[in-house]
C-alpha cells in the first residue's frame, strides 16, 4: 500500500519512519507540500493520502483526489472539520483519524498555559533577561482551592479535570456527555454555572455548529472577573474579536491559547521574516496578559509515536477491510 503524506516535517518523517518497521506492507513517500487543491494531483498513482489538521480537503481537493483514484483520506490528528465528508462519502473514500494520542500531552499544554499567563512567566523572563529583577506586573493568584471548569471531558478534557484535582482546585465541567470515571472528583453543571463560578475555564471540545464561537461576548461577560481562559481544542471555539473586546474590559487576567481563529496559515511554519495578513497575532500579542503558543499542545515525543502508530494501523486496517473506531462517518 502507498500512502503519500503531506506537510511533512522533519520530526513527522522521523516518528514514522521510526515505526514503518512494524508495518512492511505499506511504503510512504513524503513530500512538504501540503495538501489542497493545488497538490492533490501529486497522488496519482497513491493508494491513500496523509494529512493533518491544517490541510484543505475540501470538496475541490477530493474531487481531484478521487480522479486519482484516491480511496483512503488518513488524518494523522484528531480534528476532521476540514475534511468535507459528504464528498467523501459521495466518492466512497474512507476518512480515518487519530482520536486519542496521548490526551495527556495536550492537557499538560493546557495547565502549562494556564499557569504562565497566571504568573506571567513569559513576561518575567524577559524582565530577569534585562537585568530587571522587580516583580511589578508579575502577581498571580493561587490555584488551590479555586475553580477549574472544564469545558468537554472527552478523554483531553478528562486528563485535565485530573491535573487540576492534582493541583487542588475544584473541579467542574460541562459536556452533553457526562464521563462516569470522573464522577469521584467532577461535579456536572450547566454551562452557564461553569461560566459564572469558575476562576479557569479550559475548553477540551470538537468544533461543531454548536459549538462554534461558543465563547463570545454574552457567554464572558457571564464569566467571573479576573478568570482565566486557555484554549487548547478548536481556534473556532472563541470568537476572536469579541475575546479582544472581553480582554479590553478587564475581564480576563490571562488567556492562554494554543489555538485561535486564523492560524490555518500560520501553523508549523516560519513566518519570522514576513509580514502577515492577518492582525489577529499581533492583536492578541499585544496585551500583556495573554499567551499564545503555535498549535503545539500534541507534541511530545510520545505522542508522536502514538499518532503514527494509530495512523499506519488505520491504513492497515483499511486494506484488509476492516471496521474501526477510527472511522470517521458522515451522519
Amino acid at each position: 500500500m502507498k500512502i503519500l503524506f503531506y506537510d511533512t516535517k522533519n520530526y513527522d518523517q522521523e516518528s514514522f519512519d521510526s515505526t514503518l518497521s512494524s508495518f512492511p506492507s505499506i511504503e510512504i513517500e513524503y513530500t512538504k507540500s501540503d495538501l489542497d487543491p493545488r497538490t492533490a494531483a501529486l497522488a496519482e498513482g497513491f493508494d491513500a493520502v496523509c494529512a493533518f489538521v491544517n490541510s484543505d480537503v475540501g470538496a475541490k481537493t477530493l474531487d481531484i483526489l478521487h480522479s486519482k483514484g484516491i480511496r483512503l483520506i488518513l488524518m494523522r490528528c484528531a480534528g476532521f472539520n476540514n475534511v468535507d465528508l459528504d464528498t467523501a462519502k459521495k466518492y466512497g473514500m474512507r476518512v480515518m483519524r487519530v482520536p486519542g494520542y496521548s490526551p495527556e500531552a495536550v492537557a499538560e499544554h493546557a495547565i502549562a498555559l494556564a499557569l504562565a499567563s497566571n504568573r506571567r512567566l513569559y513576561k518575567a523572563y524577559n524582565k530577569v533577561r534585562e537585568n530587571d529583577f522587580s516583580l511589578s506586573g508579575l502577581m498571580g493568584f493561587n490555584f488551590y482551592e479555586k475553580t477549574a471548569g472544564i469545558i468537554g471531558t472527552g478523554k483531553i478534557g478528562a486528563a485535565m479535570c485530573r491535573i487540576c484535582h492534582g493541583f487542588g482546585m475544584k473541579v467542574i465541567a460541562y459536556d452533553v456527555y457526562e464521563n462516569k470515571s470522573l464522577k469521584d472528583f467532577v461535579e456536572y453543571v450547566s454551562l452557564d454555572k461553569l461560566l459564572s463560578d469558575s476562576d479557569v475555564i479550559s475548553l477540551h471540545c470538537p468544533l461543531m455548529d454548536s459549538t462554534y464561537h461558543m465563547i463570545n461576548i454574552e457567554t464572558i461577560r457571564q464569566m467571573k472577573d479576573g478568570v482565566i481562559l486557555v484554549n487548547t481544542s478548536r481556534g473556532a471555539l472563541v470568537r476572536t474579536d469579541d475575546l479582544i473586546e472581553g480582554i479590553r474590559m478587564h475581564k480576563f487576567a490571562g488567556v492562554g491559547l494554543d489555538v485561535y481563529e486564523e492560524e490555518t496559515d500560520n501553523v508549523f511554519e516560519d513566518r519570522s521574516d514576513e509580514i502577515l495578513k492577518h492582525s489577529t497575532t499581533a492583536r492578541l500579542l499585544s496585551f500583556p496578559n495573554v499567551m499564545i503558543t503555535s498549535h503545539q499542545g500534541f507534541f511530545t515525543r510520545e505522542a508522536l509515536q502514538a499518532i503514527a502508530q494509530a495512523t499506519l494501523q488505520n491504513a492497515l486496517d483499511f486494506k484488509a477491510g476492516k471496521e474501526s473506531p477510527n472511522d470517521v462517518r458522515n451522519g
